[in-house]
């Protein structure tokens, strides 16, 4: 273990150089001191022994702990900073069942098995707690359990707000108050945050967006740095949200954040819990939303984390053919307990009360609704009713659901989902699983599919690139083009598409152009928005000296373009996950491969007419017949020279002629660019 000294340099070093105060008593804002007067009446107090019997809990508490349903335990379990007997110290409390000891332990008594022992509460729920005076904040603490036939295990505290930066894997008690700033964004965010609104968001990994040095995987900016050089950059780009893989504590950095040990903890790499804070407020007032990435579905099976926690299997099933995840080689958590629940809904609302966030994207849901998933046939075994879905990891999910509308109505909650599960984003009361939205991924796998052929011979694949269209408003879907898509061998996006240098740059333009002017919200990962070259490292930065180069620099901002377009043009959101917002005008020229689509919004005035080239053929004088409004204006082109396009091919005027009257059809003639996206209004 390191020293306490090694503790604090490492804290103040992780905040620009400005050394916490660890010994200041500071309560907590959400426990007001006055209120322990009441506890008081219903504890024996022996101030005599080093750990005073002590609880915040109440009846009811416990009661709705048990049952699944106390969805606010970081307000009362893992360590707080109070005030009792006008004396200063720290109250523990933390649930192992099968324990027949649990004690403090920490660089306060040099790391000393039993000197601080908790006690069990009397009504046998398996709650320990215990309140030690003068304890300090800042000190890195763990639980000493003697459990299931007698092991002794050292443990985290599950409800840590802050843990040591590993490899070490200590908890560290602190203070989370923090001052926010972000009164205009909070007050104003239904309407960002609303499902007619515009969506774009830019999927990021903290640590390899940017590092002090590019290539070592040991140097990560801080909360502080990252909010001078990220929001910015965000806000240049003209993403409405940005979302962050995984931020809460994990031991592995190669698991991206996804194997979590720290449920309530923001990730030491990058400084304390309040420089977190500051970052989203940073964002919230440049008027950018903030989503994370949150992992329900699994844990890893780290010594000091939630794994076999009291030597039983506590938070994960016992029965391993539910218990043990194949895929990522960890374990599953135990839905059918009500105290598993309300831990992990728990986790969930923390974020958004303590730290303002706008949205969760809840990691491999699919995972956990399947009793079968990534199980060959007799590895799984039926549910009550002879089905394979897990009935427990249903009802918590459609719980947690409810709780986060119910408790934040001005946020989202978005499911990563690949199967044809019915109903995901679907409220529960229509028996939906209520999730706001889902990940499209059936689109996602078609449209890099269409793509990767090359474009003579994509006339043969228009049915895959058209199949999405049949089903786009079946849920409210997010189209991502994430991290998993440049990974693993996967390849880049600029070399997923074919062709010479310039015909690449033009395809991705194409396909961007195709995403943003799709029904649904958009997704899209770092250094996809200016063509990396490689595909995505954790253990380094991404490819900013790309950007000295014209073909990436001007992809970059025919991004920002089409950003500025989803936020401007009301057809682009305002039905995004209706039938209302589509229409289908021409899809009979397959062997040129152009297509063509409407894109509507309430107002038919603000109708879009949307035009993709898919082969490098110049078409010049193309006829569209079209009803309703003239078009009048092209009001983007993908091959304009300002994204590195040929710019020799546009339309500074659209010709249009009436063909029906009555009917108010029209002939529109425009010239096609080669590999081009045209948007006329």
């Amino acid at each position: 273990m390191p020293s306490k000294k090694k503790i604090t340099e490492t804290i103040a070093s992780e905040n620009n150089g400005t050394p916490n105060d660890l010994s200041r008593p500071t309560p907590i804002e959400r426990i007001p001191a006055t209120e322990s007067q009441k506890y008081e009446e219903l504890n024996f107090i022996d101030t005599s022994k080093p750990v005073w019997n002590y609880s915040l809990l109440t009846d009811e508490d416990v009661l709705n702990y048990q049952a699944g349903t106390n969805y606010q335990l970081y307000k009362k379990f893992g360590s707080h900073s109070i005030q009792v007997n006008e004396v200063w110290g720290m109250y523990f409390c933390v649930w192992a069942p099968n324990a027949t000891s649990v004690s403090v332990k920490g660089h306060f008594n040099d790391w000393k098995n039993h000197e601080y022992e908790l006690t069990p509460r009397w009504d046998k729920s398996g709650i320990w707690e215990g309140f030690i005076p003068h304890f300090k904040l800042g000190e890195a603490y763990k639980y000493h359990i003697v459990g299931y036939a007698k092991r002794k295990i050292d443990k985290g505290d599950p409800f840590a707000n802050f843990w040591e930066k590993r490899p070490h894997t200590a908890s560290i008690t602190w203070d989370m108050h923090y001052d926010w700033k972000d009164d205009q964004w909070m007050k104003n965010r239904k309407k960002k945050n609303a499902l007619d609104a515009p969506w774009s968001v830019y999927e990021v990994h903290l640590a390899s967006w940017q590092r002090p040095d590019a290539n070592d995987e040991e140097t990560y900016n801080t909360y502080d740095q990252l909010s001078e050089r990220l929001v910015p950059y965000v806000k240049e780009l003209g993403f409405t949200h940005i979302e962050f893989m995984p931020v809460m504590e994990h031991p592995f950095d190669g698991s991206w954040g996804y194997q979590c040990t720290g449920f309530f903890a923001a990730t030491s790499r990058f400084g304390d819990p309040q420089g977190l804070m500051r970052l989203i407020d940073t964002l919230h007032q440049e008027g950018i939303g903030v989503l994370l990435d949150w992992v329900p579905s699994h844990f890893p099976y780290d010594a000091h984390g939630l794994f076999m926690f009291d030597g039983t299997h506590t938070y994960e099933y016992a029965d391993m053919r539910k218990g043990f995840h194949p895929d990522w080689n960890s374990y599953i958590f135990n839905y059918k307990r009500g105290e598993v629940k309300s831990f992990l809904i728990s986790s969930a609302r923390y974020w958004f009360d303590l730290f303002h966030i706008d949205g969760i994207r809840v990691d491999a849901v699919s995972s956990m609704l399947k009793l079968d998933y990534s199980r060959k046939k007799g590895e799984w075994e039926p549910n009550e009713f002879g089905g394979n879905g897990n009935l427990e990891a249903i009802a918590f999910i459609k719980d947690l659901n409810a709780t986060i509308y119910r408790d934040f109505p001005d946020v989202q909650t978005i499911a990563e989902e690949a199967t044809d599960w019915p109903g995901v984003s679907k409220p529960t009361w229509q028996d939906g699983l209520g999730f706001g939205m889902k990940w499209m991924m059936g689109w996602m796998h078609d449209t890099l599919d269409y793509f990767k052929v090359d474009p003579l011979l994509r006339q043969f694949q228009q049915d895959k690139f058209s199949f999405s269209m049949m089903y786009y408003y079946d849920e409210n879907f997010m189209l991502p083009l994430s991290h998993d898509e440049v990974v693993h061998g996967k390849s880049p996006m600029l070399y997923k598409v074919p062709g010479d240098e310039w015909q690449k740059f033009a395809n991705l333009r194409l396909l961007y152009t195709y995403m943003w002017t799709h029904p649904g919200a958009k997704l899209l990962f770092m250094g996809n928005e200016f063509g990396q070259t490689g595909e995505w490292n954790y253990k380094s930065e991404l490819q900013w000296e790309l950007l000295q180069f014209d073909c990436h620099r001007l992809l970059k901002d025919c991004i920002a373009e089409l950003n500025n377009l989803l936020k401007n043009e009301p057809a682009l959101y305002q039905n995004q996950f209706t039938m209302d917002g589509f229409e289908w005008v021409d899809l009979d020229h397959r062997q040129e491969s152009v297509i063509v689509f409407k894109r509507k919004g309430k107002k038919k005035a603000d109708d879009l007419l949307i035009i993709l080239n898919m082969t490098p053929v110049v078409r010049n004088d193309w006829q569209i017949y079209t009803s309703g409004k003239k078009y009048k204006q092209e009001i983007f082109n993908s091959d304009d020279k300002k994204y590195w396009g040929t710019g020799n091919v546009f339309n500074p005027g659209i010709r249009s002629e009436i063909v029906d009257k009555g009917q108010k059809k029209y002939c529109i003639t425009v010239n096609l660019p080669p590999l081009g996206g045209i948007i006329l209004k």
